[in-house]
């Protein structure tokens, strides 16, 4: 049950039955931004049920505990998963654990442990002004390792319009690889300016003392599907 895959629109099968999801976020659980060499993430408070996820395709509350991105080296690739043949520039992830599970090492051995909420960004003219915020903070987590405080920051700003989503069982695509994974898979894409793009690509997957070296193409090829099927919640 490996991810990203490659979702083919005419072999997506339309579910009446998936309810629609929502996500109650606490703008004050926002703790901190950081580039770990690999992405760049800004972490939550999941202590509690502060800023959760319901409904769709999960039972239960699910609870934020960070969103990073993955991109590529030039506009035309990037995004993880590829839709009908399509790559976006970058793809955003908020991951979001089960509690019943105790904590989230223990969400990460379970089938139903983590829902991935996946929001493709495409570039167009206009800049994405809530996309603004961390992007600002770019600039003081430039190199790995570093890390900064985000404070009062409501992630839901980042949602398209539509509600309209894809969900598979999948798993996490940096290694391990848990295979734990509830991906709901955002239809409408996100616009972004190439200027904002071009500041993701401004992070060095290197330590301060060490050479700069960009951090681009943070993104794992199209796995198998192998008999797992893609439901969709429109038609």
């Amino acid at each position: 049950r490996q991810s990203p895959v490659e979702i083919r629109s005419e072999e997506a099968q339309h579910d009446p039955a998936l309810p629609p999801w929502f996500a109650s976020y606490d703008p004050g659980a926002a703790k901190s931004i950081l580039n770990n060499g690999r992405t760049c993430r800004v972490v939550f408070d999941d202590t509690f049920d502060r800023s959760v996820l319901r409904g769709g395709p999960v039972q239960g509350a699910y609870r934020l505990r960070q969103l990073h991105f993955h991109w590529g080296s030039s506009d035309d690739h990037g995004s993880e998963h590829i839709i009908d043949g399509v790559k976006h520039a970058a793809e955003l992830h908020m991951v979001h654990w089960n509690p019943k599970h105790g904590n989230f090492a223990g969400a990460l051995k379970q089938r139903d442990g983590v829902a991935v909420v996946g929001i493709f960004l495409q570039v167009g003219n206009t800049p994405k002004p809530e996309l603004k915020r961390i992007l600002e903070e770019i600039d003081t987590v430039k190199t790995k390792g570093k890390e900064a405080p985000f404070h009062h920051f409501d992630p839901s700003i980042l949602f398209p319009k539509s509600r309209d989503y894809w969900t598979y069982e999948g798993s996490f695509t940096t290694p391990p690889c848990e295979e734990c994974i509830t991906w709901i898979l955002l239809r409408e894409p996100i616009v972004v300016s190439p200027d904002q793009m071009a500041k993701l690509r401004s992070l060095s997957m290197n330590a301060e003392n060490e050479p700069f070296c960009p951090l681009v193409d943070n993104w794992r090829p199209p796995q198998p599907l192998k008999g797992r099927v893609l439901r969709a919640s429109f038609k």
